[in-house]
Formats: structure tokens, sequence, C-alpha cells
């Protein structure tokens, strides 16, 4: 998979002490432990219905008074009333589906909608066969997934990728997957290099992905399978018409965060959205349930070679984005770390920080200066997502337009990789196409004035902006000695990211964590783990 490397990238400009950031590192590593160990030891209703997703279940019973109900939700929900989902949910729906001599996982799921399947743990040979079955039928998923990666790797060396850095990154969030496509085509025609289609409001709190292509969705589009599929096909033609590999990206986060990066990576989806905390933070969504799912989601975005994109960004529009500095730079090397662990290596690991400092603050540019490059001498591998401002857009346009200059200059200065494109109009409208036109135009100026200006800039050894890149990371670091005394789920719980508060044992979902029994199988975690889409063959 290739990732977008700084224009310039700009290393020792801050002479950052190694001990002081391997410290860093250390603490963030502690911090994180007893979390992964927590993830490890449980599982969630959609790391179930996402493995089972790549077992082969689709469609959605659509006999439902309440409206479709996806197969895989019927599956696994009628699982856990009968036997529970302690041991997974592929030992019994396997067995089912030889006990009952049924031939697809729909067949199974009809029956069980009709009542006619009695779900058990089996053991012994039954054992046996069911999870031999579950890993062959999850292999054959992953294979797909495989497929996909190849593919990629194909058209980017086919078509090229983007000969500017960085990549320039482009939202459409029209509601209706059709009109998604028209706005995504032309955006790439006029210069962006991803688009990020936004989903439809309040999605990320229901607990089941939609079927099929929607046309109604609320500020953003359903992230569903078939939209996946629709968008991908438009760009990949729309990549030969201007010659350039033009990736796509959504969001793998939310409620059903595992079966939504399980279909990107079936769909050949580029990057994703991904935050390990972010769901948590913003959506209340429980802590637990989060973890889980971010570390199976991980490990199947790092199978597809999809880059994932953390949420630093949004501490900044809750918290102040000089007072909260350093719970970003946190919130990176925990991100970093949680990524490792699930087997992304840096090149998938688009870290996100944000320019959300007020304007009217003195200095404020070279403080927004600090903050980028300390994120970029800290991950010089990582693809860094850089946000634009949100929080300070007022509704006048040309002040706006100005700042989303400034944040654009500050992204070629500091080397950053994916350059998302600020709109004049955040504060009053979704933006037009216009205003997405006179967004590229202005990333386009920047680019071809300043694109190379990283050559040039050194900042004073003694100055402002080294001198506060510094002081960031020492206030992280005390940070994350304070994090690994109390533990990362206290952290969360006393406000310490976002200044929301989030108990452990509270949030949406919450109901949907099960701690794993002795004996619980899931082919998917065990392949993804291996490296293998098979026996004996590795990935």
């Amino acid at each position: 998979m290739t990732a977008p490397p700084a224009a310039i990238s700009p290393t020792g400009l801050l002479n950052l002490d190694p001990t002081v950031v391997a410290t860093a590192r250390r603490l963030a590593a502690r911090a994180a432990e007893p979390v992964v160990a927590m993830a490890r030891a449980h599982t969630t209703v959609a790391v179930e219905r996402a493995t089972l997703r790549l077992a082969g279940i689709t469609g959605a019973d659509s006999t439902h008074r309440a409206g479709d109900v996806p197969w895989v939700n019927r599956v696994v929900d009628t699982v856990r009333e009968h036997c529970g989902l302690e041991h997974g949910a592929v030992l019994p729906v396997f067995h089912a589906l030889r006990e009952h001599n049924l031939g697809t996982l729909t067949e199974l799921a009809e029956a069980t909608a009709a009542g006619q399947v009695r779900y058990t743990v089996p053991d012994g040979r039954d054992r046996d066969r069911a999870a031999k079955a579950g890993r062959t039928a999850v292999a054959r998923g992953l294979r797909t997934v495989d497929r996909n990666r190849a593919q990629r790797d194909r058209l980017v060396g086919r078509l090229g990728d983007p000969k500017q850095r960085p990549w320039i990154y482009l939202i459409v969030a029209t509601g209706d997957i059709d009109e998604d496509v028209v706005q995504a085509a032309n955006a790439a025609r006029a210069g962006a290099d991803i688009i990020a289609v936004i989903r439809s409001t309040g999605q990320s709190l229901l607990d089941y992905v939609p079927e099929g292509a929607t046309h109604h969705g609320f500020a953003g589009t359903y992230a569903t399978q078939e939209n996946f599929r629709i968008m991908r096909a438009a760009l990949d033609e729309v990549s030969k018409e201007v010659g350039r590999y033009v990736r796509l990206t959504n969001y793998a986060s939310g409620l059903c965060m595992p079966e939504i990066a399980v279909l990107a990576g079936l769909q050949r989806l580029d990057m994703m959205l991904n935050d390990s905390m972010y769901g948590i933070l913003f959506r209340d969504i429980n802590p637990v349930r989060t973890f889980v799912d971010q570390r199976f989601s991980r490990q199947v975005h790092a199978r597809a070679g999809i880059i994932i994109n953390t949420g630093e960004d949004n501490y900044l529009t809750t918290a102040d984005a000089v007072d909260a500095a350093h719970t970003v730079t946190v919130s990176q090397l925990l991100n970093e770390h949680f990524a490792h662990e699930a087997g992304l290596p840096d090149h998938l690991l688009g870290l996100g920080h944000a320019f959300e400092i007020n304007p009217t603050i003195p200095d404020s540019f070279r403080l927004e200066l600090a903050h980028a490059l300390l994120a970029r001498e800290l991950f010089p591998d990582a693809p860094l997502k850089w946000m634009p401002p949100t929080k300070h857009m007022t509704g006048d346009v040309f002040n706006g337009y100005l700042l989303d200059g400034f944040f654009n200059l500050a992204g070629v200065l500091t080397g950053q990789s994916i350059l998302l494109v600020g709109m004049m109009t955040e504060a009053v409208v979704t933006p037009f196409l216009s205003d997405r036109d006179l967004a590229l135009a202005n990333v386009r100026y920047v680019l071809g004035a300043a694109g190379a200006l990283a050559e040039d800039f050194r900042p004073a050894p003694d100055g402002l902006i080294v001198t506060r890149a510094k002081q960031v990371l020492g206030e992280a670091v005390d940070l994350l000695e304070r994090i690994v005394d109390d533990g990362l789920l206290n952290a969360i719980a006393d406000g310490t990211f976002g200044l929301m508060k989030r108990p452990a044992d509270r949030g949406k979902g919450v109901d949907g964590v099960v701690e794993k029994a002795d004996g619980y199988c899931n082919p998917a975690s065990e392949l993804l783990e291996s490296g293998q889409s098979e026996e004996g063959a590795t990935a």
C-alpha cells in the first residue's frame, strides 16, 4: 500500500530530546497495556457480526414490521439468546448449518427468523467440524480482502499516485449516493486525491448496518456495502480519466465499527476514519465496547492495507487548542501503540491533528506551526492528516477563506501528508460545489506558490516555535505518567480528553460487550493475528 510521504519531510528542526521521546512512547505503551488485555479478553456483538460477514452472510429480512433487519443481526441476536456469545458465534452457527443440512448462511438466517433453529455450543467432534467449517468460510472472505489489496496496488502502479504532496482530501455529504458520485467525480477532476463520503448523522449510533444503496441520509450518506461498491466503481472510472488513483474514505467508527471495516475491505476502500477514543468521547459509546471493536477493526484495516485516520482534531473543538495541545499528543501516542499492537504499520497510520487555535491570539500561526511540526517529527513515517479550522469559523466567508489559506500554508511548511480541504462556508451551510471549487483553488495556489518553502523553513533554536513544541511534549509526558498511575479508563472517565467524562461502565452499546469463555472460537481473529488466509498459507 502506497502511503503519502511529506512533500519535504522536516526532521530535526525542533531538536527534540530523544530520551524524552522514548519516555513518551514507553509511557503510552504502559498506559495502553491494560486496555489491550481487556480487549483481548472480550468480544462484542459487532465483532461477531463482522466475523459472520467475512464468512459470507449478506442481505436483510425485509418482512420485519419495524423495517429491514440485516440477517447477520438476526442470527447473532438469536445465538446470544439461545446459548450466549461467550464462545463466539461461529461454533453455534456452523454447527446449526450442518445440523439442519442448510447450504448457505442466508438459508440459516431465514430459518432462524422462522423460528426453526435452536442454537447450541457444540463439543467434541461436532465442535471440531464447526470450527473447521467456520475457518474455511472466513478464510474465503479474507482472500477477497487480499485480492482487493492486490488490485489497489496494481491500479496505483498503472495509474500512478498524485505528483504533489500533501494529498488533497475533500468531503462529499449530500445524503444521496448518486449525487455523491457526481460531486466526487467533479472534485477529483478539480484536483482532489481522496474523496471522503461523510456518513449520515446518527449512523454511528445504529447497532446495525443498513442494506443497499441509500438516497435519504441527513448531512451525509449511509455507509453500506452497496454504497461502498457504487462509489469505488465511480472513482475507478474517474481515476482512469484523470490519470491517477483516486482514493475513497469512509467511517469505521460507532457501534458497527468492525462490520464497516470488513465491508470496506470487501469493497476496496482505501482509508477509514478509525480512532480509539472518538466514539467514546463524542458519541457516548461505552469505552470497553469501543476498545474491543477498534482492535478487531484495525486488524482488518491492516490486512486490507487501509490507511486509518484518527480523530484528535475533535478534541480541539471542545477543549482549548492551546491549553489542551498536549492531550492531542498523548492521544496520538496512544493511537500509535494501539495501531501497532493490532498490526498496522506506520505507513497506514494517519494520525490526526488540527488548525484550531483562536486566530485572535497573538502568534497564533506560530503556535500552529509548533504543534504541526511536533506531530510531524514525532511520527516521521506516518501519513499525518491535517484538519482545517472549524471552531473559529464565524460565517465571515472572506475571513474563513483567509484562515484556510493559512492552514494550507502551515501544511506545506511542516510537511503534512493528507490535507483536508477547508471550506469558507464551514459555519454557514453544507458547502456547495462552487464552495469546493474555491477551496481547491486556494489549495492549488498555496501548493504552487509555496509548496517547496519547507526547504527554507528553519525555526530559531530558542524561538517560540521550538520552545512551544518542547513544552507540549513535556506536558504530554507528565499527563502520560498520571494516566499510567490512574489507568486510561479512569482518565477517560475524568474528562481528560476533550473535556468529555465517560465512565467505563456506562455508554451506548455496553450491553453488547461479552467476556470470552475458555474455548472461545473466532477464526477471523485467529487468521488476522497470524496473517493467514487459510491453513498453512500467509497473506
